[in-house]
């Protein structure tokens, strides 16, 4: 959530922002709520005020008086219920509208409003000439390394059943990156994957994101699409030492995502998939030294890949196809053979100070406290990393063979 001050000190940039955003919002409306209920609380403060000094009176008066100023004191303090419940009820309808406006863009993201005009910023690894490359679900079937038929009778759609040296790759994959990221100074952790609502509006996935996540409602609990979500929300309502910071975490946990709305795109196969695991990293952040996080979560998911002898290229995520929550944003796109493209297997986001007002988590200097960074950042994300080393290591009889340096990695030479 943004800093509602913003609407009388930076208006402007908050108008841009909307623009960048393709957005229609009606400040004029904020604006009047923000003012009305500034207002009323300030009226509300200053009746509270004449209540404790009327205390005081009431305190130090001759009984002959005390009757008068306690009817008085009845009155008053009515008048003070009646005026915070109206704070209270103006507060919850400004920021039910408030919630919805996305963080502020930074100045370095280009403008534009799909992935389309997203600007590329390199591109890494020597893509092999493969003749008329198959895509991975062919190769993995064949193998009987996949099988998404039965599990769309057992599961429905976009679910899949992995066997043999996939699950071994899958597992190796996983404590390999989390012992890189330890030695980097995040803390493996594993977190719970069912969360209460307030931790999905918190990192900003609710409300505009609702329709993307599986509800278990008899439990008021929700099915985390990353475990971005309880991360973020592990330090709710604390105040962290700026010194310790920044607090790093990368999580593995299994992912659950309801994909609406992407029906016949990506449907073959396990590119786009209901449930899928993954190793998340995550920063609570110096807001001085967010930008340098970001750059540095960006290198390890290049680390990685290129490990793993991914060709690929980064992108700086435009405006128009940023999440609500990023400030800026960064996509890893691996060269995927049979569609003659890339295609995004991580991304890393700098989500300033937006998620973490939402969450109430801030930072102690010298006795004052801020309001801190967040970041996130794909580490693995496990299915789409298994499509590109299998189409990247295909061979012409239709099986894998991988370098002695990725088969140290993934545990496995060959699929075949």
């Amino acid at each position: 959530m943004l800093d509602p001050l913003l609407l009388k000190n930076d208006l402007d940039s908050l108008k841009d922002n909307l623009k960048r955003r393709n957005l229609d919002v009606d400040l004029e409306q904020l604006i009047e709520l923000d003012e009305s209920r500034r207002k009323l609380r300030f009226e509300a403060e200053k009746l509270r005020a004449d209540q404790k000094s009327l205390g005081k009176d009431i305190a130090n008066a001759e009984p002959k008086e005390k009757e008068a100023l306690l009817e008085k004191a009845s009155q008053i303090s009515e008048n003070v219920k009646k005026l915070f419940d109206e704070v209270e009820e103006k507060d919850k309808v400004f920021y039910d509208l408030w919630v919805k406006i996305p963080n502020l863009i930074s100045s370095t993201s280009p403008d534009g409003k799909t992935d389309e005009d997203n600007a590329e910023i390199k591109q890494v690894g020597e893509i092999k000439n493969i003749d008329n490359p198959k895509d991975h679900l062919e190769i993995a079937e064949k193998l009987d390394l996949i099988d998404v038929q039965k599990a769309s009778e057992v599961s429905g759609s976009r679910f899949s059943y992995l066997f043999g040296d996939l699950v071994k790759i899958e597992f190796n994959l996983v404590s390999w990156a989390l012992d890189i990221l330890s030695n980097k100074g995040f803390t493996p952790t594993v977190p719970p994957v069912l969360v209460r609502e307030n931790a999905l509006y918190g990192t900003g996935f609710f409300p505009d994101d609702a329709e993307q996540v599986y509800e278990i409602p008899n439990d008021d609990l929700y099915l985390v699409g990353t475990s971005e979500v309880p991360l973020a929300a592990l330090h709710s309502d604390e105040i962290l030492d700026i010194k310790n910071l920044p607090i790093r975490y990368a999580g593995f946990s299994t992912c659950f995502r309801r994909e609406a709305g992407t029906y016949g795109k990506d449907t073959t196969g396990i590119f786009r998939v209901h449930q899928f695991d993954k190793v998340e990293m995550f920063s609570f952040c110096n807001p001085e030294k967010s930008e340098e996080e970001h750059e540095f979560i960006l290198s390890i998911e290049e680390e990685l890949l290129q490990a793993l002898e991914i060709p690929y290229r980064v992108v700086d995520v435009c405006a128009g196809d940023l999440g609500a929550s990023a400030a800026k944003k960064y996509d890893i796109e691996a060269w995927i053979p049979s569609q003659n493209t890339y295609r995004e297997v991580t991304s890393c986001s700098n989500t300033t100070s937006f998620q973490a007002r939402r969450l109430n988590i801030r930072a102690k200097s010298d006795g004052e406290t801020s309001v801190l960074h967040t970041l996130n950042g794909t580490a693995i994300a496990v299915g789409r990393i298994l499509i590109a080393l299998i189409e990247n290591n295909q061979t012409e009889d239709g099986k894998v063979e991988f370098s002695d340096k990725v088969a140290e990695i993934i545990g496995v030479k060959n699929l075949g």
